[in-house]
Order: C-alpha cells, then sequence, then structure tokens
C-alpha cells in the first residue's frame, strides 16, 4: 500500500516498507531512463539509496533498462580519501550499482577525494556536468539535520561544487560506517545546493523516524539554509518518496 500527498510542488509518496520505497524509486528512475538512450543520472550514497539501486540492477539483468550508454555524476565524496577506500563513495558506488549493471566505468563520476587542487577540481566537475547536458534526474537522500548531499545547516546556500566542513552531527551519524568517529573525514567534496536545483527532476528517497523531523521542517516549515533540504520547495518537479517512519510528522 502507498499513500500520496501534495506540499506545495513537492509529492510525497509514502510506502508501508522500506523494500516497497526502493521498488517505487526504481520504477520512477527506470522510467525516465527510458526516455533517453545517453541519460544524466545524478546518484546519492548513504543507506536509503541502497535498495532503490538494488532494484535499478535487477530492472537491468532482466533487459528492462540499458546502462550502456548512461553518464553519472555522484553528489559527493569525503576528503580526503583514496577511492579504493571501502569507505569511499566511489568504492560504495562500484559495489551497489556500477559493478552489477553495464555501465562504462568511464562514463561514471564521483568526486576526486584525492584532488590536490580542490578549487580546479570543483570548477572542473561543474564544467563536466554542463557538457553532459546537465543532471536529467538527481537521486537525493536526506540527513537527519537536512543536509543534501554534503551541504550542512549554515547561514547559506553554497551555489556550485566546493569543499565543505562535515558538522559533529554528520562524522558522528556516518562514524556506524568506520572503526571509530576519529576516522571519519572532516571534510568533504560536495555539489552545491545551485548545482541539485539544475536538475531537471529529483527524486529523494528516506526511511526511518530520525528522517522525520528533517522531513518536517523540509516540507512544512519555511525555506532556510539551516535545513538545505527545504530549498527543494523552489524546484518544479521533485518527488519524495518515504516509508511510514520518515513520513511520521507528515499530516
Amino acid at each position: 500500500m502507498k499513500k500520496e500527498m501534495q506540499f506545495n510542488q513537492i509529492k510525497v509518496i509514502v510506502c508501508d516498507t522500506y523494500d516497497e520505497l526502493s521498488a517505487e524509486a526504481a520504477e520512477i528512475v527506470a522510467a525516465e531512463m527510458k526516455k533517453k538512450p545517453d541519460f544524466v543520472l545524478g546518484l546519492a550514497t548513504g543507506s536509503s539509496p541502497v535498495g532503490l539501486y538494488t532494484k535499478l540492477a535487477e530492472k537491468n539483468r532482466a533487459g528492462e533498462i540499458d546502462f550502456a550508454n548512461v553518464r553519472t555524476f555522484n553528489l559527493d565524496e569525503y576528503y580526503p580519501i583514496d577511492p579504493t577506500n571501502d569507505q569511499s563513495y566511489r568504492y560504495f558506488m562500484n559495489k551497489n550499482l556500477f559493478n552489477k549493471t553495464n555501465i562504462k566505468l568511464e562514463n561514471t563520476r564521483v568526486p576526486d577525494g584525492t584532488a590536490a587542487d580542490t578549487d580546479k577540481f570543483c570548477q572542473s566537475y561543474e564544467d563536466d556536468i554542463k557538457a553532459a547536458g546537465g543532471v536529467d534526474l538527481q537521486v537525493l537522500g536526506i540527513g537527519n539535520n537536512g543536509h543534501i548531499g554534503f551541504n550542512e545547516p549554515c547561514d547559506k546556500f553554497y551555489n556550485i561544487t566546493h569543499v565543505v566542513e562535515l558538522t559533529e552531527n554528520t562524522i558522528e551519524a556516518n562514524s556506524r560506517f568506520f572503526e571509530s568517529a576519529d576516522l571519519v573525514p572532516k571534510k568533504a567534496i560536495t555539489m552545491g545546493v545551485g548545482t541539485i536545483m539544475n536538475a531537471k527532476k529529483i527524486v529523494l528517497v528516506a526511511n526511518g523516524k530520525n528522517k522525520a523531523q528533517a522531513l518536517y521542517e523540509a516540507l512544512c516549515c519555511d525555506v532556510t539554509p539551516n535545513n538545505q533540504c527545504s530549498v527543494l520547495q523552489y524546484h518544479k518537479d521533485v518527488t519524495m518518496i518515504l516509508d511510514k517512519d520518515a513520513a511520521s510528522l507528515l499530516k
């Protein structure tokens, strides 16, 4: 069972389970991919999109969708971190999606956690997205502090790809993936909010009660950089797919 709600321009689909959430998101992404062979797909990491990627890989193996000419751009990456590190987002994407499909690895882009000149890299990442024709569909998650990508709560929205200092909240939340919080990188490279908002379509997936307050603030309160996700209220084509726990504060 699923329930649909509308918050201004944002469509919200509430599913009973994480598996249903993942299947619903995969149907939407797959339908968009079928419209354009050289689709440009923006990708997110974290626990919420894993099920979506599993479903997309299953559809690829079944011949329902083709990744042969798809190009991807990931939202973010820790900095500094080597791509061979099993906690890097390059490693995550290879494991959870790229190595399970017929995508060409040279068509996949993840911010470079080893870049010597981060300013130069960030500009080149922006240039590459523009050269690809922009992102057709951006997959997002949401942090329990409302971050999208690694755009943390602060006093403004950053427009383009940039280096960010991670908050203690995010470091603590991500420490479960590392042996200790001390090993979590303190910085990241992330697409800016402007880059995210330039995507033609956005699909956000979220599960768990720890996301409920951030989602309530993003959908039902004023737009503010203290909840970076709230800026999605200004985008013309956003679908959020949530489980019941994540949607528990929405009416």
